[in-house]
Parts: C-alpha cells; structure tokens; sequence
C-alpha cells in the first residue's frame, strides 16, 4: 500500500492503495464513482475513458501509481445537471441507445475537442473510432460532437 495523491473532479483526494490498482476500480471501489464502466479490462474498447490531465486514458488499465499527483475528471465531473455541451448534444441528437460505453464516448469527445475546438469528420474518427459502441450510434455520435463544438464543447 501506498498514500497516492489525485485530484478527481477538481477533489484531491489521499488514498492509501496499491499503486498498481487500476484507477477504473480506484474510482469505483474506493471513491464510489460509478459512472466510469468496465467493459473489457484490457484497454480496447474505451468504455472506461477518463481524463487525466485533459488527456483520454483508460483506466482499466491505468495503475493508479501513475496518475499520482494529477488531475482526473470522470463524467460525474463535467456537470452534475447535464448541461455541459457535450452532454446536451448527446441528448439532442439521441446517441445512446444501451448507453454502456457512453461515459467513454462522452469523455474522449470532450478531449477531443479541447484538443481540437473545431473538428473534421475525419478527425472525429480519428479520435474516436477506438472506443466501440456495440449499438452502432457513430453517426449521431459524430453530429454531436458537431453540436457540442458549435456551443463550445470543448470548455
């Protein structure tokens, strides 16, 4: 065991872990976020997307060691009333339908965009096309990424 430091949505936190626990189950086991999902546990479907320093990771395979002493922001973090932009065109344009891999989808939409405020379909695909949604909505994902850039999305 070790006493990490992060930052989880603009919270340091101290925990006293194995600095090799995933940060997916540091998250969901010891701060109770849930929001974050577990999907493959080996890094290729993306459903676990975090932000850590405003950069994608997974998390479920992110030793938490790593992460000591950054910032993490987790879906529970970009607005609790729904209405960051992201978050408000995924429900105008009706991109989930299971909703499984949404948290991964949503979060590795708001790095995208504040990588790039303004992106081409090309560069969406680019920065998506590795986190699988398995109902297939890469269309409406890819308007509302559109949506949230015209509003800002990448705040």
């Amino acid at each position: 065991m070790a006493s990490l430091s992060l930052t989880v949505n603009g919270e340091k936190k101290t925990l006293d872990v194995d600095p090799d626990t995933p940060l997916l189950w540091v998250l969901r086991d010891h701060l109770e976020m849930t929001g974050t999902k577990f999907g493959c546990g080996r890094g290729l479907c993306g459903s676990c997307v975090v932000l850590s320093d405003d950069a994608p990771i997974r998390s479920c395979i992110t030793p938490v060691g790593l992460v000591n002493g950054k910032s993490i922001l987790t879906i529970e973090g970009l607005s609790s009333t729904r209405d960051h932009p992201v978050q408000k065109a995924w429900i105008s344009e009706e991109v989930p339908q299971c909703g499984y891999c949404q948290s991964g989808q949503i979060m590795s939409a708001v790095a995208l965009l504040k990588r790039v405020p303004h992106p081409t379909d090309a560069e969406i695909n680019q920065a998506m096309g590795d986190v699988l949604c398995r109902c297939g909505t890469y269309q409406r994902i890819r308007r509302a990424i559109h949506q949230a850039a015209e509003a800002g999305g990448g705040q």
